[in-house]
């Protein structure tokens, strides 16, 4: 099935998150829809998503270290998200790596589930 695809400003949320993330494409592919950057499967490192504000997982080492000395109580973190490549991917290729397109998640180190909110295009499919 057809989806839109992912460009730069999209935005997307962590399970784990306190707020939206907006995810920066760097035009070094050279590839543009509706005037920018198109992002692909890899674009789930720290310069593209650098953060969902704080962090709401005991997974997260210094959430627990923070919830541990309150005595237990939940604690959130600055979020530092630690992402895997984005799945399910498409068969359209830029700069020779699987378009990322709306649909698609990825995982973090620490347990969250990050999903695209907002694929930053509005009338292409791919």
């Amino acid at each position: 099935m057809a989806s839109p695809p992912v460009v730069s400003e999209a935005t997307c949320m962590c399970s784990f998150g306190l707020a939206p993330a907006v995810i920066q494409i760097p035009p070094v592919t050279g590839v543009t829809i509706e005037g920018r950057p198109a992002a692909t499967i890899m674009n789930s490192m720290i310069d593209n998503i650098p953060t969902f504000d704080m962090c709401s997982t005991l997974s997260n080492p210094e959430v627990a270290a923070a919830t541990a000395a309150k005595l237990g109580v939940m604690t959130p973190m600055p979020c530092v998200p630690v992402l895997s490549p984005w799945i399910p991917v498409s068969t359209t290729l830029i700069g020779g790596q699987p378009a990322l397109v709306a649909g698609s998640t990825c995982l973090c180190a620490y347990g969250g589930v990050v999903e695209i909110t907002f694929p930053g295009t509005t009338g292409v499919v791919l």
